[in-house]
């Protein structure tokens, strides 16, 4: 008997192919031809009659190209109703922001200037809107918020001592600790007051001839109450003018403005911060400002000018298509209704609890046979997250999932196409309706379906 194996098709014979041509075109030639070699290598491993060995090579092939080709980085469904989910991008960026990051992905003068024809700076880029917008003399562009403060430490006080409460020693999410942030800028790390307590005379008594910085931090992602206190900016600004000493300010955060967000807890502003007087404020692009990621830092004009030339901003520096993205959404912010309307972080958050229900219930949601499963449209909390307002609860709605193992629900979803990141919470699957924008429901409650029919072990998936 002849060995079926020798009856496989060549490699050439296969490269040949129209079919196999026009994997060619998109995978490019080496990657499809070890996708076929796999095959190849398959099929001699099984033998036997009556196969179609041909098409189980070509399939095979399919499936390895089909693979190689997903991303790892995958657009995701967010039901978790966490806003600015650090782990899912924080904000996702408003139309004109993608639309701006598309156009810049070719040439363009990043660095070029059109008048002169001569080079130019990104760093101009973004920087005449942030001065419009939060009433900053100089504003400068970095690659995120931490990069922002380092370079700051590291220009101003480098080798002198930085003076910070003990209450805002904070550390967020990814180990990011000020007390790390500091010493490798090359500052100087001096506690002032004590964790639940500091008084201006603290910062008073701190000031010496080595002190080259006053850092204020947002402690954003936590709370402090009850037999707390520390000093208004204003008065802390005082201190440091009268004293000859910078004050920068870490927003975190970075809220342009309080009444973007009505009826959401006060805390501190990027306008009221500069207000107040601090020489510098820096804050993150992608949190509640609803942009890219980045660090902006803006304030002195003299001082940010220091910034501009300091050799680790280069090391720092953003990205053409992040400030084409950045400068979209600061645009925006020129009409504050239409920042609330157009970028999506904004949006989501001040969505009137009863507009979500309404979107929950207008998607029609059944349970499919025999999945054991009991759908219903509830009232939930979302959060702000990106470590704004702590412990703050937005009243949203979404909905529950129970009589099913959710544990194999919640990673059937996250299987899905796309992706479905939901929360598991009392033994229930929640998916909240407030951070799905748009046609994200409809989506959403599809990839639901589908997995709940995986997880039932039905047909159909």
């Amino acid at each position: 008997m002849s060995d079926p194996r020798r009856r496989l098709p060549s490699m050439d014979s296969l490269l040949k192919r129209p079919d196999v041509g026009a994997w060619i075109d998109r995978y490019g030639r080496e990657t499809v031809k070890d996708a076929l070699g796999r095959g190849l290598d398959g099929a001699r491993a099984r033998s036997g009659e009556g196969r179609d060995r041909l098409a189980e090579i070509l399939s095979a092939a399919e499936g390895d190209l089909a693979a190689r080709a997903r991303p790892s980085l995958q657009s995701a469904l967010n039901g978790t109703g966490v806003v600015l989910h650090t782990n899912l991008g924080r904000a996702p960026l408003a139309e004109e922001a993608r639309n701006a990051q598309a156009e810049a992905a070719g040439y363009g003068n990043v660095e070029f200037a059109l008048e002169t024809g001569r080079r130019g700076s990104r760093y101009d880029h973004c920087a005449d809107l942030l001065c419009e917008l939060t009433g900053a003399g100089a504003a400068i562009v970095t690659n995120n918020n931490a990069a922002a403060v380092s370079l700051v430490v590291n220009e101003i006080a480098r080798d002198r001592d930085v003076l910070v409460s003990r209450g805002e020693l904070v550390e967020i999410g990814g180990t990011f600790r000020i007390p790390d942030v500091v010493a490798r800028s090359g500052g100087r790390l001096r506690e002032v007051g004590t964790t639940n307590r500091t008084r201006v005379a603290d910062y008073e008594a701190a000031i010496g001839e080595g002190t080259g910085l006053i850092l204020r931090v947002h402690p954003s992602n936590y709370r402090v109450e009850g037999f707390a206190a520390r000093p208004p900016l204003e008065t802390l600004a005082a201190l440091a003018r009268d004293r000859g000493i910078p004050l920068a300010h870490d927003l975190g955060s970075g809220l342009l403005d309080g009444d973007l967000l009505p009826g959401f807890p006060s805390g501190p502003t990027v306008r009221g911060s500069l207000a107040a007087g601090v020489d510098l404020a820096t804050w993150s692009g992608d949190k509640l400002l609803g942009g890219p990621q980045a660090g902006i830092i803006a304030g002195d004009p003299a001082l940010i000018a220091r910034l501009r030339r300091n050799p680790l901003l280069r090391a720092f520096r953003v990205d053409k298509t992040t400030l084409a993205a950045l400068e979209a959404t600061l645009m925006l912010y020129r009409d504050p209704d239409l920042a609330a309307r157009r970028i999506p972080a904004l949006r989501m958050l001040r969505e009137p609890v009863e507009a979500v229900e309404a979107r929950a219930a207008a998607v029609r949601f059944e349970a499919p046979a025999g999945s054991g499963a009991q759908v219903s449209v509830t009232r939930t909390e979302a959060m702000v997250g990106g470590g704004a307002f702590p412990g703050f609860a937005i009243p949203s709605a979404g909905w529950i999932v129970t009589g099913v193992d959710v544990d194999r629900l919640a990673a059937a979803c996250r299987a899905g196409d796309p992706p479905l990141i939901g929360r598991i919470e009392r033994a229930a699957f929640m998916v909240d309706v407030r951070t799905l924008p748009d046609g994200d429901a409809a989506r959403a409650a599809d990839v639901l379906r589908r997995a709940l029919v995986r997880t039932a072990g039905g047909e159909g998936a």
